[in-house]
């Protein structure tokens, strides 16, 4: 989807239309979570420091955060794939993966159930979205972001290394700011300079990933599209407008946040095992603190048991902007399903 949280608030205030929109936080602090193409003209992007955000664009409009929102017109969006295949792996509430080699629709282009795909959102939510079509993960998550908004990119099976062999580092799905300048201190600027190193300088260099930029430098990346992609976490926090000073002041601030983890957890029907408490500093310095136990967590006395000496194990060094929870470590209870890649006409 494009810009998903600031082109629903865009579609459902139409006063915001046009103008530049930040999701989440306000001028003072907090972090943005979405920004619009408005914003982002003036380099406002999501996670940016809010405070930052707003010196970079002087009319920068901030809006809270509506998620169940979000959520509603997501599953909307995620019905409308399943019209075509039911090989969806939702990667987050804007985002997803689809295996249309078999589709539904009988179909023979990818780049057909792409537009038909892009037009049934336009028509029924009133969103744009953009689509990648390709060979594999990989490219089509790259394809997917080329020419956004309302894009729709294809990187056909002859085109695959001449596209790579071109794409800038920063591009590829994976590098970060630091691998990118990393590689660059290696002269290693685009998918040419990865394609001539071998698998043992790349490992040498950048440890188990340099695996995976050998291969995904080749065009290859053999993950399935995984319809029952295993969720390892459920978690909630929250930025506070005023800096909290002292640990009972967290700790009343905390309660509504567990009780939104807690919701969460019920609602996954999962069984987990780990609790972790987040704390975030005014200097945005960051601490974490988990606890693990031999039985599943079952109840929500024994979540707030285990937050509550999670609590009592850090110091408190200056005054916190953010708190949040998580419960993981999840037990496997069934075994993902796997399908078979055919050929599929592009």
């Amino acid at each position: 989807m494009d810009a998903f949280y600031a082109s629903v608030e865009q579609m459902d205030y139409p006063k915001l239309k046009g103008k530049p929109v930040a999701v989440g936080g306000n001028r003072q602090r907090g972090v943005v979570a979405a920004a619009s193409y408005e914003a982002r003209k003036f380099g406002v992007h999501s996670a940016m420091p809010s405070k930052i955000a707003a010196s970079k664009c002087r009319d920068l409009i901030f809006v809270k955060a509506r998620f169940e929102r979000y959520r509603e017109l997501s599953h909307q969006i995620r019905e409308i794939f399943f019209r075509y295949t039911d090989l969806v792996e939702p990667l987050s509430l804007d985002e997803a993966y689809l295996d249309v080699t078999e589709n539904k629709m009988g179909i023979s282009t990818a780049t057909e159930i792409a537009l038909d795909i892009k037009k049934a959102i336009k028509n029924e939510v009133g969103l744009t979205a953009s689509a990648g079509v390709s060979i594999n993960k990989f490219l089509a998550k790259i394809a997917s972001d080329y020419r956004k908004p309302d894009g729709l990119f294809i990187i056909k099976p002859h085109q695959v290394l001449p596209f790579i062999e071109e794409l800038p580092i920063e591009k590829f799905f994976g590098v970060g700011k630091k691998t990118a300048e990393r590689m660059h201190s290696l002269n290693i600027t685009k998918g040419a300079d990865l394609q001539n190193k071998s698998i043992k300088e790349l490992v040498k260099h950048f440890g188990k990933q340099g695996r995976y930029f050998f291969s995904v430098s080749r065009g290859e990346d053999f993950r399935k599209v995984n319809p029952n992609r295993i969720r390892k976490s459920v978690g909630a926090e929250n930025t506070f407008g005023i800096s909290l000073k002292t640990k009972a002041e967290i700790w009343d601030a905390l309660q509504p946040v567990a009780e939104k983890c807690w919701k969460r957890y019920k609602q996954s029907e999962a069984n987990a095992h780990s609790i972790t408490l987040k704390i975030k500093f005014d200097d945005f310095k960051q601490i974490t603190r988990s606890k693990t136990f031999e039985e599943a967590i079952n109840s929500a006395y024994m979540f707030d048991q285990g937050l509550e000496s999670l609590m009592d194990s850090f110091e408190m060094k200056e005054p916190v902007r953010l708190v949040g929870c998580s419960l993981s470590n999840f037990e496997i209870t069934n075994k993902v399903n796997e399908h078979g890649q055919l050929t599929l006409r592009f």
